[in-house]
C-alpha cells in the first residue's frame, strides 16, 4: 500500500505558529521525566509509610502508569523532541527512560518510524497491535486478566529468555545489549529503594507495577492509538485521539499521549505543544473529520462487543 499523505503545516499554520508548535524546550523534557521518577519515588514512599492494601494498590498503578510514562518519553526521544541537544536527547532517552524499561532507544527508532510511515497499512509494524480489533467482550476481558495476572508479562519478558529468538512486544530490545541495560537499570533502582530502607518495595511496588498494571495500561494506550481506525491512508483517521480526564492521565495515559491523532499528523511537534496543535486544529474545524473518542472507557467499549 502506499504511505501516508503527509500534511504540510505552512497549509494550515503560519511561520510563526509553526515555529512556536515545533520549538524543544531546553527544560519540559527534563521535567517530564523527573516528573515520571518523583512519581514512582511518592508512590513508593505513599505505602512504606501507610502500608495497607489500599496504599499497595494506587502505587501499583501510579508507579505502573509512570513506567509506560518513560516508555511515551523514550518514544519522544525517537522523535528528537525530548530535548533539543542531541546528546542529551539520546542520554535521556536511552538511559533515564529506555532502559528501566527494558526497551532500546536505538532499536526503537526505525521500526517507529516505519510505522509513522505506513500507519495501518500492510507493511505497519505495529498493525498487529490493531489488528485483532473489533473483538468481543469476552475476548478483551481474558486479554485484560492475563495482563493482571502477569501472564502478559511472562510471555513477553521472562519466555523470551528462557527460549532464544522468541519475540517480545515493541518497547522490548533483543539485544544483549538491550537486556545488560536493563538488568544494570535495574539494580540501580533497587539500590536506591535499598538506600532508602525500602527494599522490600522494589519488588512489592515496582516489579509487580511492572508485571501487572504496567502491560494493561500498554496495552490499552495501543487500543486507544490505533484500533478499528482507518485502514486508508488518511492522515486525519490513521490514530485516534482520546479525550482523558485527570484520573486517565495519572493511571493509565501520561505525557500527552492521548493527543495521537495530532501526533500522526505533526510528528515534530514535542509531546508538551500537542494540546495546543489540538486547538488550532479545532479552531480550524478539522477536529470534526477527526477520530477522537470522549475517553478510555468509551474506546473499550467502541472496540470490544
Amino acid at each position: 500500500m502506499a504511505a501516508i499523505q503527509q500534511v504540510r503545516p505552512f497549509s494550515l499554520f503560519t511561520e510563526e505558529q509553526w515555529a512556536a508548535l515545533t520549538n524543544r524546550s531546553g527544560w519540559r523534557g527534563l521535567f517530564l521525566v523527573a516528573h515520571a521518577w518523583a512519581l514512582v519515588a511518592a508512590a513508593s514512599a505513599l505505602v512504606a509509610i501507610w502500608p495497607n492494601p489500599v496504599t499497595w494498590l494506587i502505587a501499583i498503578m501510579v508507579v505502573g502508569a509512570r513506567q509506560l510514562g518513560l516508555a511515551i518519553l523514550m518514544h519522544e526521544a525517537a522523535h528528537g523532541t525530548l530535548h533539543p541537544n542531541t546528546a542529551l536527547n539520546a542520554f535521556l532517552g536511552e538511559y533515564l527512560c529506555a532502559a528501566p524499561v527494558g526497551a532500546d532507544l536505538a532499536r526503537y527508532r526505525p521500526y517507529h518510524l516505519k510505522h509513522h510511515r505506513f500507519t495501518q497499512q500492510d507493511e505497519d509494524p505495529d498493525l498487529v497491535l490493531s489488528a485483532p480489533f473489533p473483538t468481543t467482550r469476552a475476548s478483551l476481558r481474558r486479554k485484560i486478566i492475563r495482563d493482571l495476572t502477569g501472564q502478559t508479562f511472562y510471555k513477553q519478558r521472562i519466555a523470551p529468555l528462557l527460549r532464544p529468538g522468541a519475540g517480545g512486544n515493541e518497547f522490548v530490545g533483543e539485544t544483549g545489549r538491550a537486556q545488560r541495560r536493563f538488568l544494570a537499570a535495574s539494580a540501580i533502582v533497587f539500590a536506591i529503594y535499598w538506600a532508602c530502607g525500602a527494599w522490600i518495595w522494589f519488588f512489592a511496588v515496582w516489579v509487580v507495577a511492572f508485571a501487572t498494571w504496567y502491560p494493561l495500561v500498554t496495552r490499552i494506550r495501543n487500543i486507544a492509538e490505533h484500533a478499528c481506525t482507518s485502514r486508508a491512508p488518511d492522515p486525519y483517521n490513521v490514530a485516534r485521539t482520546t479525550k482523558a480526564n485527570w484520573l486517565e492521565r495519572l493511571l493509565i495515559a501520561p505525557y500527552y499521549v492521548h493527543y495521537h491523532a495530532e501526533h500522526h499528523l505533526f510528528i515534530a511537534v514535542p509531546c508538551y505543544r500537542l494540546p495546543r496543535l489540538h486547538q488550532l486544529l479545532a479552531q480550524r474545524g478539522l477536529t470534526n473529520g477527526m477520530n477522537i473518542a470522549r475517553g478510555y472507557l468509551a474506546v473499550l467499549a467502541d472496540v470490544a462487543n
